[in-house]
This record gives structure tokens, C-alpha cells and sequence, in this order.
């Protein structure tokens, strides 16, 4: 270049303008909402968010305003910011009554109870899967039955035969016969905990147990060759391949045990012992909604951690991944040769105390006119089909009582209404988190549903009481309304409707609807006539499982329903209370008939095994 002579220079572009850039915010925002699919999102977002979000926020808020009930302790205006509930929950002269020894008998119970359904579910898991136990394919559905049924059927059927005369009414079975039970056993922790381990054990079974069939046997089979004895092949190969279902298996029964209510309500009740949840049920009905709040804020803490724990586990599990078309098959059956009978005879005998003696114990107790008395004279059908019983409030039997009959009608017909909304609304959302172009809409929806994993079923009440426990704008109080349990109902199954609806339209290709599309169809159209066809068998089965989990949920509803609006479950509590337990273990009996055969009819009608890949 010539000296004296100088370069263009290039102008550069210039930036948009603030006009610009909104109006291109406004064109990326009118081409999102053009889209039907993610209109829909975000309505999910907006029902969601007020069904979810919202009662959460007014859950935490209870716990950090001033309630009216304690304006004069804390010579504070109603609504007025305050730090008092956390005082009284964490460092008063109550705390220890309130939350410290509630919240150490919680732990003790959670880690009792996950140690012995590890230890137990995967020796069993093991033995199902890996050996030539004889019955594998039988005990693979058998010993899952615990499963079906709900976790405080077991302590009803514990309290029929232990239960002393520390606590008021009839006494128990054993105690009848002259076998004085020690409170230790008959009520508290160690009760707790062995119903706690039979009724979880299932979940170990189903993750370990699946975990093996896929697992590659030839990856043993080369350890063992190059000189690793068992033990060590145990422990560098299979464990660490193990571990996402073990991790997944604490959490979840972590987060069952927190939010369980029935089983530490009957078992603890009669010496006092209370957990998170018992202890989160007597503040709310001693008008104590800022202290239950703060109780609900821990409960939904811890839940929230297990969750991290185990979504942290799984992401560290991609590590372990192995790619195999050869699963844990015939090569890698190990012969049990002389205790193969052993091994059959314990699976036997988990299964009469996990199943048959609690089943048996209950029906038992309902043709008993007297406890523990086996003689012929002591047998009745009065607790079924009699009529004129001399029991206040419950004149006839089971079979013929009006308040039986509307309790089931309100079972049938509140869970009945939201499993279909679940089911439908489930796989609705499902085809948004699928099919948006929307990255906030399929992202945030799909975040937001899973939110009622963290919170255990009576805290969540805990926040849907706080929410609707008093009119809000245009919504009413629904306090006391079937409505408000049918949309408990209905939001409490979103996370599990929510994902089966996202796997199957994962399995569902584009290109049907996109032929639809340029053919002229409209999306509503194309959603009737492609995806709801094929879609079906995956809707009815979200329904039918969302309906067996109603159906047997006791700590979800047991603060919202009022005389008159029982469900079965609630219906069952009141009557032991009332010390009338035969009545009381019909009605659990009656509810258990329900979760099983509804769980037998969906696998046998859809073709699905609860138990697949386990046994042979």
C-alpha cells in the first residue's frame, strides 16, 4: 500500500434499536403462542402453577406470618412477618415434643427400615433372578403382593394380635389367650419398622431384581476366569452396576416412610410415639397451621434432597453403562444344589407373613364376636351382614351400612373422576413436553409436574389446606368439598401420569401428524384421530394404576375430609378409633380387595407383569 494513501473504513453494523429488538421479542413470542401445542403448555403451566406452585408458597408462608390463633403470644398483628414457629419448632421448651424426638424416631425408623428391605429384598431379588430356586416365576409376582396393598393393612393386622391393654378397647389376640405382649412390642418403632421392611421389600425386589436380569453375566464370567474369587467380582463389577437401583431404592422408601401417616398413627398412638408426619397431623388439628408449616417446610426439605441424592446417583451411573444383547440368562443361573429347598421354604415363609397371615389375621377379626376366642360360639357374620349391632353410631354390619356404602360410592367416584383426568391430562402434557419448540414450555412443564414427588402426601394436604382453607379472588374455600379432593387426587398423580405420558409419545413418531398437517387437518383433529388411537392402552393403564393409588391413600386425604365426605381409607381410621376394629378391618379388607384386583385385571387386560424380567 502507497504511502499517503488510507483504508476504507467498513461502517459497522449497527446494533437494533430497543424498538427492534422488542418487536423481534414480539415476533418469537407470536410465533411460540401460534403454535397450539405450546398454547396448551402454557395453560399446563398456568393450572399447574396454581396447583402445584402456588399451594407450596402458601404452605411456606403459614410458617413465617403471624396466625390469628397467635397474635396475643406474639403480640404481633395477624399476617405480620415472624420468626416464632421456628422458635417453638426448633429451640422452645415444646421442640423436643414437637419436632427433635418426632423427627429422631422418623430417622431411626427410615434407616431400620431401608437396611433390612435392602438386606432382605436383594438376597430375594438375587434368588429369583441368578439361582435355580425352585418356584422363581410364582414368588416373582407372589412376594410383590405386599406391594398392592396399603402399609397400614399390616399394622391393623399386627395390632389384632398384639395389641395390650395399654391402649383402650379390645384388647389383642394374644393378650386374650393370656400372653401378656410387652408395649415394645406391641406399639412403637420395632413394629414400625418390620411392617415398614415387609411392605418395602417389594420396591428393592422390582429395582435390584430388574437391574440383574439386564445385567451381563459374561462381565462376571471374565472376572472369575482371570482369578477374582465371588466376593470381589461382587464388589468391583455387579455393586457399582447396582448402584443407581440401590440409591433409587432408599430414596424412594426414604420419601414413602417420611410422608407415611397410617401405619405410626395406629402403632405409635397408644404410647404416645410420634413421627414427622403424626406430629404434622396433631398441630394441624390443635390449630396449630404455622408450626404444622414448618414441620411440612422439613418434611418437604428432606424429600427434596433423597430426590437430588438420587438423580445425582443416576447421572453418575451413565459411567457403569454397559451395551449388551445378553442379559443375566441361563449361563449365569448359579445351582443351589442341597439348599435350593431352603431357599424355597424362606420364600414361602416371607410370603405368609408378608401376605397371607395379615390378610388371614384381619378376616379373622371380622367374624370374631370377642378377640382371641376360637370356639365355634365365638364366630359371627354380625360385623358383615348383621343389623341392630349394640355399637353407637354403627348399628348394622359392613355389608349393610349406609356410611360404608357412601364412604365406597366416594372412593369410587372422587378417585374415579381424577385417575380419567390423570390419565388424559397426563398424556396431554406428555405430547407438549414431547412435541413443543419451546425449550421454557417443555422444560418448565416438565419440571413443574414432577414437583409433587418432593412433598410427602400430607404435607401436600398440609398446603392445599393452606391454600383453600379460605376464599382467594374468585376461588372459593373448597375446605370440606369433594372437589377439593378430587383435585388433590388429580395433581398427586401429575408426576407419574406426567411421565408415562412422556414415554409413550417418545415411542410415537412425527411424521403421522405432519402428513395430517399438510393434508390440511387441524391440530385438535389430528390429536382425536392419530394420537389418542394409539395412545390408548398407555391412558388406560396411567388411569387404572392412578386409580389403585387413590383408592389405598390415607395420608393424602386424612386432614380434608369432613363427616359425610369419608372416603373407604378415612372411613377405616374412624372406626378404629372408635374402638370398633372389626369394622375397621373390613373396611381395610374391602380396600385391599380393590388395589388388587385392580392391579391383576390392568396386567392381565394390557398384558403387563408388574414382576417383569423376574423369575423364569
Amino acid at each position: 500500500m502507497s504511502e499517503g494513501t488510507t483504508t476504507p473504513v467498513r461502517p459497522r453494523p449497527k446494533a437494533p434499536s430497543q424498538n427492534r429488538r422488542a418487536a423481534l421479542r414480539g415476533q418469537r413470542v407470536r410465533a411460540v403462542l401460534s403454535n397450539p401445542t405450546n398454547m396448551i403448555g402454557v395453560l399446563g403451566l398456568i393450572l399447574f402453577g396454581y396447583l402445584i406452585v402456588i399451594p407450596i408458597i402458601a404452605l411456606l408462608a403459614e410458617g413465617v406470618v403471624v396466625g390469628e390463633p397467635d397474635t396475643r403470644i406474639t403480640q404481633q398483628d395477624e399476617g405480620s412477618l415472624t420468626s416464632y414457629y421456628f422458635w417453638r419448632i426448633f429451640v422452645s421448651p415444646q421442640a423436643a415434643a414437637i419436632f427433635w424426638k418426632p423427627l429422631g424416631n422418623t430417622l431411626l425408623i427410615a434407616a431400620a427400615s431401608i437396611v433390612l428391605a435392602l438386606l432382605l429384598g436383594v438376597a430375594i431379588a438375587w434368588l429369583l433372578v441368578r439361582t435355580d430356586m425352585w418356584g422363581r416365576k410364582w414368588f416373582a409376582t407372589a412376594l410383590i403382593v405386599p406391594y398392592m396393598l396399603p402399609s397400614w393393612t399390616f399394622a391393623l393386622a399386627w395390632l389384632t394380635l398384639f395389641k395390650n391393654r395399654t391402649a383402650g378397647g379390645q384388647v389383642g389376640w394374644f393378650e386374650a389367650m393370656g400372653i401378656t405382649t410387652p408395649n415394645w412390642l406391641a406399639y412403637g418403632q420395632l413394629p414400625i419398622i418390620l411392617i415398614f421392611t415387609i411392605h418395602f421389600t417389594p420396591f428393592v425386589i422390582l429395582l435390584v431384581g430388574n437391574a440383574l436380569k439386564r445385567f451381563d453375566s459374561t462381565l462376571e464370567e471374565s472376572s472369575q476366569i482371570l482369578g477374582a474369587s465371588r466376593l470381589r467380582t461382587a464388589a468391583a463389577i455387579v455393586l457399582p452396576i447396582l448402584r443407581p437401583a440401590l440409591v433409587s431404592a432408599v430414596t424412594l422408601i426414604l420419601a414413602k416412610v417420611i410422608g407415611e401417616f397410617g401405619v405410626a398413627y395406629v402403632l405409635g398412638l397408644p404410647t404416645n410415639m410420634n413421627v414427622l408426619a403424626t406430629s404434622l397431623y396433631r398441630n394441624i388439628y390443635s390449630n396449630q397451621h404455622g408450626t404444622a408449616a414448618v414441620i411440612a417446610m422439613v418434611i418437604v426439605l428432606i424429600g427434596a434432597i433423597s430426590l437430588w441424592v438420587d438423580v445425582h446417583f443416576v447421572r453418575e451411573a451413565k459411567r457403569f453403562v454397559t451395551i449388551s444383547g445378553k442379559s443375566g440368562g441361563s449361563g449365569s443361573v448359579l445351582r443351589l444344589g442341597r439348599v435350593r429347598g431352603l431357599a424355597t421354604v424362606a420364600c414361602c415363609v416371607l410370603f405368609a407373613l408378608s401376605v397371607a397371615v395379615p390378610v388371614i389375621v384381619l378376616a379373622l377379626s371380622t367374624l370374631m364376636r370377642k378377640p382371641g376366642d376360637f370356639s365355634a360360639s365365638n364366630f359371627t357374620l354380625d360385623w358383615w351382614v348383621g343389623q341392630g349391632l349394640d355399637t353407637l353410631g354403627f348399628p348394622n354390619g359392613i355389608l349393610l351400612n349406609g356410611e360404608v356404602w357412601s364412604a365406597m360410592w366416594n372412593s369410587l367416584w372422587i378417585v374415579g373422576i381424577s385417575s380419567i383426568l390423570a390419565g388424559i391430562v397426563g398424556l396431554l402434557m406428555g405430547y407438549v413436553v414431547v412435541r413443543s419448540n419451546s425449550l421454557v414450555v417443555s422444560s418448565g412443564l416438565r419440571q413443574m409436574l414432577f414437583l409433587p414427588y418432593l412433598v410427602p402426601g400430607i404435607a401436600f394436604a398440609t398446603a392445599y389446606m393452606a391454600l383453600f382453607g379460605e376464599q382467594r379472588g374468585p376461588i372459593p374455600a373448597l375446605y370440606g368439598t369433594a372437589a377439593l379432593l378430587v383435585i388433590i387426587y388429580f395433581t398427586e398423580q401429575m408426576p407419574f401420569a406426567s411421565r408415562s405420558g412422556i414415554s409413550s409419545m417418545m415411542q410415537l413418531g412425527s411424521e403421522p401428524e405432519e402428513a395430517a398437517k399438510v393434508a390440511g387437518a387441524r391440530w385438535f383433529h389430528r390429536f382425536r384421530t392419530i394420537v389418542l388411537p394409539v395412545q390408548k392402552s398407555a391412558v388406560a393403564v396411567a388411569m387404572v394404576m392412578a386409580f389403585i393409588s387413590g383408592i389405598k391413600s390415607l395420608s393424602l386425604v386424612i386432614i380434608l375430609t369432613v363427616p359425610g365426605l369419608d372416603v373407604l381409607t378415612t372411613l377405616s381410621i374412624r372406626l378404629i378409633d372408635l374402638g370398633y376394629s372389626q369394622a375397621g378391618n373390613g373396611v381395610v379388607l374391602i380396600v385391599s380387595a380393590l388395589a388388587f384386583i385392580g392391579t391383576y385385571t390392568v396386567q392381565k387386560v394390557m398384558k403387563t407383569d408388574l414382576s417383569r424380567g423376574l423369575g423364569a
